[in-house]
C-alpha cells in the first residue's frame, strides 16, 4: 500500500510513472500491482494508469526502455561530459524517435482506446468523490390502545424493525394524550435511496397487540 501511495502521487502530476513517456519503471510498477485490487476512490490516478497500461501487450511493455533524466542533469564531470555528447545529437535524436514509436503501428488503436479509457476513469473517480448519500430524519408519533398498553415493551418491538439503510433513535419520548394515556414518540435516520417510510409505518403498524395508528409528525432532511 505504501508502493500505491507513491504512484499515486508521481501520478497525479504526470501521464506515467517514469514522467511523460513509458518506461521500464511503469512495467515494474504494473507487474507488482497485478495481484492487488487498486481501489478507484482512494487512488484514481493509480487505477487509470493501471488501466491504461494494462492495454499494452507483454512484448510492448518489456520494450520500454529506463526513463530519460530530467532537464539540466549533468554528467559525472559536469559541462566536460555534456560537451562531449554533443557530436552525437543525431545518435540521440535517432533513439528519441524510437522511443517515440515503441507502441508501433499497430498499437495505435489500442493506445488511443486506452487513453479514452483512462480518462473516463479519472472522471468516474472524480465523481465517485463526490457522490452524497441523501438522509433524512424521521420522527413518528405511535398511539397504543389504551392504558394499560406498554410503551417500553412497544419501543422495543419498534427498535427490532432492521432495513439495510435505517437507523433507529435508541431515545423515544411518552407524552400524555387524555385520560392517563400516553403515546410513543419515537425516531429514526433513513437513507433516501434504501428506505421508504410506507413500508417503516407498515411494520410498525403491523404491531396490531401494541399500536392502535402511527403517524409522521416530522420529515426533515439531514
Amino acid at each position: 500500500m505504501e508502493n500505491i501511495a507513491k504512484y499515486e502521487e508521481a501520478l497525479s502530476k504526470d501521464q506515467w510513472i517514469g514522467g511523460q513517456m513509458p518506461s521500464d519503471a511503469d512495467k515494474a510498477a504494473f507487474d507488482a500491482l497485478k495481484d492487488i485490487e487498486i481501489n478507484v476512490a482512494t487512488h484514481p490516478y493509480t487505477y487509470a494508469w493501471f488501466q491504461l497500461t494494462g492495454r499494452f501487450s507483454d512484448d510492448v511493455r518489456s520494450s520500454w526502455k529506463a526513463a530519460a533524466p530530467a532537464k539540466g542533469a549533468k554528467g559525472g564531470k559536469g559541462g566536460k561530459a555534456a560537451k562531449k555528447a554533443e557530436p552525437k545529437k543525431e545518435e540521440k535524436k535517432a533513439e528519441d524517435d524510437d522511443e517515440l514509436d515503441l507502441f508501433g503501428d499497430d498499437d495505435e488503436e489500442t493506445a488511443k482506446a486506452a487513453a479514452e479509457a483512462a480518462a473516463k476513469a479519472k472522471e468516474g473517480a472524480k465523481k465517485a468523490k463526490k457522490v452524497i448519500i441523501e438522509k433524512s430524519l424521521i420522527i413518528w408519533e405511535v398511539k397504543p390502545w389504551g392504558e394499560e398498553t406498554n410503551l417500553d415493551d412497544m419501543a422495543a418491538e419498534i427498535l427490532k424493525i432492521s432495513m439495510d439503510g435505517l437507523l433507529w433513535k435508541t431515545q423515544y419520548k411518552k407524552e400524555p394524550i387524555a385520560y392517563g394515556v400516553y403515546k410513543l414518540v419515537i425516531g429514526a435516520t433513513v437513507e433516501d435511496a434504501k428506505v421508504s417510510t410506507d413500508d417503516v409505518q407498515e411494520k410498525i403498524e403491523a404491531m396490531e397487540d401494541y399500536v392502535q395508528s402511527v403517524d409522521i409528525v416530522a420529515f426533515n432532511k439531514v
